[in-house]
């Protein structure tokens, strides 16, 4: 097999606003920023935390979609911070509605039922290639006024500009739910993607340890890379994690006693840093 057929290829990028959890983490930060304006005091350090969570949540999966191309680990990562800042988002919601002693709907409450089956029909409708992204106020096929609330937040404007907080923060929880689901799917499929394929980046480093193996089988007495041992690489799956379960990935020591060696290492890195030997 050439070598040509080795090379790592950018991998598609962007395209961001034709995810489904982008279009809802849009839709979660602009009824955040309009609640806190309606229901909580601007001098609140609340209203911050709040707007920055709704805001990083939806930038991230951005960032991520934009990051593609160079490294699945960055997309990885990125994808996940947004998730854990909808779950920050979600406590604000829940607090609010706690601290005021207001109601927080059940799974079967009527409205909670309603909003999950706008959300089910809005997800299956949207058609992915469709180019007209109704939650982008910049797009020009998109010609309503999106600076009416019931226009910009569509067929969910009855709760998310309800008089009644509550509504408004039962609606919210009931959103965030959703969004969490769809990311939650979206990192299950870059964590294969990432371990089958990997990104740029990490073919780069596949592609490097390949190399400096079949440099070492046709030049054994090259002693330059006797600290490469990257020839014993094994045939077999990669491993499991020993700590946290998740799936091992090839990398390449870049300091310590064995530079340019191949390790496993886990894929959920930084979270957790176990590695293992290659046998």
């Amino acid at each position: 097999m050439s070598t040509s057929e080795h090379r790592p290829r950018l991998r598609p990028s962007g395209g961001y606003r034709e995810l489904r959890s982008f279009r809802a983490a849009t839709l979660i930060y602009d009824a955040t920023v309009l609640f806190c304006q309606r229901f909580l005091s601007s001098r609140s350090r609340t209203v911050d935390q709040m707007v920055q969570a709704a805001r990083s949540g939806r930038q991230n999966i951005a960032e991520g979609s934009r990051a593609a191309a160079i490294s699945s680990q960055t997309e990885l990562r990125l994808v996940n911070v947004a998730r854990a800042s909808l779950d920050e988002l979600l406590l604000d919601y829940e607090d609010f509605l706690r601290q005021r002693t207001l109601p927080q709907w059940t799974k079967d409450h009527p409205h909670a039922l309603r909003v999950r089956a706008l959300s089910a029909v809005q997800n299956d409708s949207k058609d992915p290639k469709d180019p007209k992204d109704p939650t982008d106020p910049t797009d020009p096929t998109d010609r309503s006024d999106l600076s009416q609330p019931t226009q910009r937040f569509g067929p969910y404007a009855p709760w998310l500009t309800h008089v009644d907080p509550a509504v408004v923060a039962n609606a919210l929880l009931c959103l965030i739910h959703q969004a969490n689901t769809l990311l939650d799917r979206q990192i299950s499929a870059l964590e294969q993607a990432f371990v089958h394929e990997g990104g740029y980046t990490e073919q780069l480093a596949a592609a490097r340890c390949a190399t400096r193996r079949n440099r070492a089988q046709e030049d054994p007495t090259d002693r330059s890379d006797r600290s490469d041992r990257s020839d014993n690489l094994p045939s077999r799956p990669p491993p499991r994690c020993p700590e946290c379960g998740g799936q091992m990935v090839c990398r390449t020591a870049r300091r310590g006693p064995w530079p340019g060696s191949c390790f496993w290492g886990c894929s959920t890195f930084p979270a957790c840093r176990a590695v293992l030997a290659m046998e």
